[in-house]
């Protein structure tokens, strides 16, 4: 958090990373409802978007662009993850009288609504950072 951004040059950055592609590796393998469903969608995209941008990361260290579609993409997955996670949360807590009936519930529409608008600004704000950050390294050669 104090670099705005999941960077994987740091150890948070990279307990992210593994913990993602192996969290996403193993929801492959779960199925509720019996085969291909959503949820293995999710984790698909979640685990392309890490590993792309651990090769941003490791493959153009020194593109400024790629620096943009990095931070974005890392910060998509974890949006992503919320998704399944606020739908599973709500519908099964607390046991017995859960917050939510389905996914197509007020309280999981609304708060996937909050978040959403939290995704928008943070993006927004990272690729403000990131252009400001840019912008030093190039005054500074």
């Amino acid at each position: 958090m104090k670099s705005g951004k999941i960077n994987l040059k740091h150890l948070t950055g990279r307990i992210y990373f593994y913990c993602t592609v192996i969290t996403s590796l193993t929801a492959l393998g779960i199925s509720k409802h019996g085969g291909f469903n959503p949820g293995h969608v999710f984790s698909i995209i979640i685990l392309l978007l890490v590993l792309f941008s651990y090769f941003l990361n490791a493959r153009r260290a020194g593109s400024k662009r790629a620096r943009y579609f990095e931070n974005f993409f890392l910060s998509f997955s974890f949006f992503l993850s919320l998704l399944p996670t606020v739908n599973e949360t709500f519908t099964r807590i607390p046991v017995g009288h859960p917050l939510a009936k389905d996914i197509s519930d007020p309280v999981i529409t609304r708060t996937l609504g909050v978040l959403l608008v939290l995704f928008v600004i943070g993006s927004v704000l990272q690729f403000l950072k990131q252009r400001k950050l840019n912008t030093v390294e190039l005054n500074t050669r």
